[in-house]
C-alpha cells in the first residue's frame, strides 16, 4: 500500500474559504478514487493562506484486475449479429464460450481487463479535480483558461515516494514546496507526508488549521492572564484569524483611554471587523483598554514594533467610532425617524418608515395578549426601533443595529423598557440566541417579524428548497419561540389578518398557507425535544388552531395518550374503522358520517358502544372547551373496551342493509369522537 501527497501552493486564499476548499479537495479526490476502483485508508487535509494539502494513505499501486462476462446472441443467430457482438467485445469467435441455458445455447464473452497503474490514474483524475474545485469567486490569470480562486504557483504531488507525472495549465508536478513567505521562503524537498508536515513546521508553517486556532487561543489567553484579564471568546474571529497566518504569534497592545467612553460593543466591533483584533475583559465582563493582535511572523524585537504600529492604526480606527458616537448623540432618535423614508425595505412593501408605521399599529393588536405590556410603551419602542439605521455608527458597523439604538435611546432619556425593546426586537436571531422576555420587547419583536412574514407571504415570496433570501424561516421560528417561551395565548390568525390589513400591496394573505408554514417550522423546532412531527400535523389538521400554546398542550396530551396501551389500541381500532368506512363508502357511493340510529341496534355490544360514544363525545367536547386536554384524552381512553368488544363480536357488514348501514354509522361515531382530539389519520406508524 502507498501514500498520495498533494499540495496546491498559491497566492493567498481568503480565510473563510480555506477549510471548506480542503474538504472539497478530499471529497472530490476520494470520489474519483472510488470510481476508479481504488480502495484507500486514512485521509488527512491541511490548509493555510497559501496552500491546500491532501494525504490519502493505503492506496494500492495498481487498480485491481477486472473480469466482465457478457451474453451475446443465440448460437446459430444471423452472422451480422455475431459480428456486432465481436466488435463490441474486441474478441474473436474462437475466444467466445458456448453455454446451454433454459432458453437455448448462447455465446458468452469473458473479458479480462488488467488494472492500470495508480500513478497513471492519479495523473488523469487530479488535474480534473483541481479544475472542478467549487470556489465562490474563481478567477483567471495570464493567458490560462482554467479558473481558480487565486493564481497557483506550484503543485507538489507524490505517490509512493515518486513524483506523479501530471500537469495543470503551465505547471508540472514536483516534489518540493515552500516555507513561510518571509522567514523561510526557500524551496523544501519532501519524500512523504511525514517529512512534508515536519519540514514545513521547521520552515515556520503550521499546516493544520485547528492547531493554529489552538495556538492563537492559548497564547492570547496567556497574555490576557498575565495582565489580570481574560479573552472575550469569539469563535468566528478565531477561525478567521487562523486563516490569515501560517505561523501565529500573539501580541498584546494598549487602547488609548480616551476611547473607553464609547460603548464597548462599538469598540469590539471596530476592532473585530476592521483590524481582526481580540478584545479583553476584566472579571466583571467589562472591556479593558487592551487588545490582542496576531502577527504572521516572529519578530526579532519580540513584536514591539508590530504592536506599536497596530496601536497607531487602531487609534485612527477608534477615532472614527468615537466621532460617530459623539455626533450621533446630538440628534435624538425620534428626529431620525422621518429619514427612514429614504431607506427601502422592499420595492413592493415600501420603505422602512412605512414598515415602522405598520409595526406601531400591530403592537396595539398584540399588546393585549402579552401580560404586563404597556401598549403606549410598545408603540413608542416600535416607532424608534429602526431609527439607528440612519446613524453614522450603524452605517459603519451594521452588526450594531438595535444595540446602538438602545444606547441612543438611553441617552435621549427614553424609558428603560423602550430602550431595551429597541435592542431586543431583532431577537431571537436563531435557535441558540436568547429569547426576549421583557413584555415590551416581546410585543415589538413579534410585530416586526409578523409584519415581515405576512408581507412576503401575501406576495407569494415564500422560501423554496434551501433558498430563503428574506430569512422567513428564521422569522417564523422567532415568533414560535417568543410565543412558546413566554407562554402567550396569541391567536395568530387574528394577528395575521390585522397585519395583512396594514400592508400597502393589493394581494391578500392566505392565512392557512402561512399557518402551514408555521406548522413546518414548529416541527423542526420540536424535533430536538423528541416530539413527533406527525402529532403536530394531527393537531394542526383540526383547523382554526392558531394558538400555539394551546396547540402544544394538545400535542403533549396526544403524545402521552398514545403512549398508553389504551391509546395505542384505540389508534389501531380507529384505523380499522376508518379503513372499513373508506372501502364501504366508495363501494356504496354514499357517506355514513351520520349518527347511528339507536332503534336499529340489535346486539348488546353495539348498544354498549353506542352509549359510550354518546357519553365520550360529550365529555371530550366539554374538556376541550376548557383546554383540559388530559381530561379529554382520559375520557377517550374509555372507548377502548366497548370498541374491542364490538370488533370481536359484531359483524359490521350484516346481511340486512339497514343494520349494515347503521353499524357503519357507528364506526363513523368512533372516528368522529377521536378526531376531536386530533386528526388520527395523520398519525404515522
Amino acid at each position: 500500500m502507498a501514500e498520495l501527497l498533494l499540495e496546491l501552493f498559491s497566492e493567498e486564499i481568503p480565510a473563510r474559504m480555506q477549510t471548506k476548499a480542503a474538504d472539497d479537495l478530499a471529497r472530490l479526490v476520494t470520489a474519483e478514487l472510488k470510481e476508479a476502483g481504488l480502495e484507500f485508508g486514512a485521509v488527512k487535509t491541511g490548509s493555510t493562506p497559501r496552500r491546500l494539502a491532501l494525504m490519502v494513505d493505503g492506496l494500492p499501486v495498481s487498480q485491481p484486475d477486472k473480469s466482465e462476462e457478457r451474453r451475446g446472441p443465440r448460437v446459430g443467430a444471423p452472422e451480422k449479429a455475431l459480428e456486432g457482438f465481436l466488435r463490441s467485445t474486441g474478441l474473436t469467435v474462437e475466444q467466445l464460450e458456448q453455454r446451454e441455458t433454459p432458453k437455448g445455447a448462447f455465446y458468452y464473452a469473458v473479458i479480462e481487463t488488467r488494472g492500470g497503474q495508480t500513478s497513471e490514474v492519479l495523473a488523469t483524475i487530479l488535474p480534473r479535480v483541481m479544475s472542478n474545485l467549487p470556489w465562490p469567486k474563481p478567477m483567471r490569470w495570464g493567458a490560462y483558461k482554467t479558473r481558480w480562486v487565486r493564481p497557483i504557483h506550484n503543485i507538489l504531488c507524490l505517490f509512493d515516494g515518486a513524483v506523479v507525472d501530471m500537469g495543470w495549465e503551465h505547471l508540472r508536478a514536483n516534489n518540493h514546496t515552500f516555507g513561510h513567505r518571509f522567514m523561510a521562503p526557500e524551496a523544501i524537498e519532501v519524500q512523504d507526508y511525514a517529512s512534508y508536515r515536519d519540514r514545513l513546521r521547521s520552515a515556520y508553517v503550521v499546516l493544520d488549521d485547528a492547531e493554529r486556532q489552538e495556538i492563537i487561543h492559548r497564547d492570547a489567553s496567556r497574555l490576557a492572564r498575565e495582565e489580570g484579564y481574560h479573552l472575550i471568546e469569539d469563535a468566528a474571529l478565531l477561525a478567521e484569524v487562523a486563516g490569515l497566518v501560517e505561523w501565529p504569534e500573539s501580541l498584546i497592545g494598549k487602547i488609548d483611554e480616551q476611547f473607553m467612553d464609547v460603548p464597548q460593543e462599538a469598540l469590539i466591533s471596530a476592532m473585530r471587523s476592521h483590524q481582526k483584533y481580540f478584545s479583553l475583559a476584566d472579571e466583571n465582563g467589562k472591556m479593558v483598554p487592551r487588545f490582542i493582535t496576531v502577527a504572521n511572523l516572529r519578530a526579532e524585537d519580540g513584536g514591539k514594533k508590530i504592536t506599536a504600529g497596530n496601536e497607531r492604526v487602531l487609534s485612527a480606527r477608534l477615532s472614527d467610532a468615537k466621532f460617530f458616537w459623539e455626533q450621533d448623540k446630538k440628534t435624538p432618535l425620534e428626529e431620525r425617524v422621518p429619514a427612514l423614508e429614504k431607506v427601502v425595505f422592499h420595492a413592493r412593501l415600501g420603505t422602512v418608515r412605512q414598515k415602522v408605521d405598520r409595526i406601531v399599529r400591530l403592537c396595539g393588536e398584540i399588546a393585549p395578549f402579552v401580560p404586563g405590556a404597556d401598549a403606549a410603551e410598545c408603540e413608542r419602542a416600535a416607532l424608534l426601533s429602526k431609527a439607528d439605521l440612519v446613524t453614522e455608527m450603524v452605517g459603519e458597523f451594521a452588526d450594531l443595529q438595535g444595540l446602538m439604538g438602545r444606547y441612543y435611546a438611553e441617552n435621549d432619556g427614553e424609558k428603560p423598557a423602550v430602550a431595551k425593546a429597541i435592542q431586543e426586537h431583532y431577537s431571537p436571531l436563531g435557535p441558540s440566541d436568547a429569547c426576549p422576555t421583557d413584555p415590551v420587547s416581546v410585543v415589538v419583536a413579534l410585530a416586526d417579524k409578523i409584519d415581515t412574514l405576512v408581507g412576503f407571504f401575501a406576495m407569494d415570496e415564500k422560501p423554496t428548497g434551501s433558498k430563503d433570501p428574506y430569512a422567513l424561516r428564521r422569522a417564523a421560528l422567532g415568533v414560535i419561540r417568543l410565543v412558546l417561551e413566554n407562554g402567550l395565548r396569541l391567536p395568530l390568525n387574528r394577528i395575521f389578518a390585522a397585519a395583512d390589513d396594514l400592508q400597502i400591496i393589493d394581494e391578500k394573505l392566505d392565512a392557512n398557507d402561512l399557518l402551514a408554514f408555521f406548522a413546518d417550522r414548529l416541527k423542526v423546532h420540536l424535533r430536538e425535544q423528541n416530539v413527533r412531527h406527525d402529532y403536530v400535523s394531527a393537531v394542526f389538521a383540526l383547523g382554526s388552531q392558531s394558538d400555539l400554546v394551546r396547540l402544544m398542550a394538545q400535542v403533549r396530551a396526544l403524545s402521552e395518550f398514545l403512549e398508553t396501551d389504551d391509546g395505542a389500541n384505540l389508534l389501531v381500532a380507529y384505523r380499522r374503522a376508518a379503513n372499513i368506512l373508506r372501502i364501504e363508502e366508495k363501494k356504496d357511493g354514499v357517506s355514513y358520517d351520520q349518527q347511528a340510529d339507536e332503534a336499529l341496534l340489535q346486539e348488546e355490544d353495539e348498544k354498549s358502544l353506542f352509549a359510550r360514544i354518546e357519553e365520550v363525545s360529550g365529555l371530550v367536547s366539554a374538556a376541550l372547551g376548557k383546554d383540559e386536554f388530559e381530561v379529554a384524552a382520559t375520557a377517550a381512553a374509555t372507548l377502548r373496551k366497548p370498541v374491542d368488544a364490538f370488533f370481536d363480536r359484531v359483524t359490521v357488514n350484516a346481511e340486512d342493509p339497514a343494520t349494515r348501514g347503521n353499524r357503519l354509522r357507528l364506526l363513523s361515531g368512533i372516528r368522529n369522537s377521536l378526531d376531536q382530539l386530533a386528526d388520527f389519520s395523520k398519525i404515522e406508524g
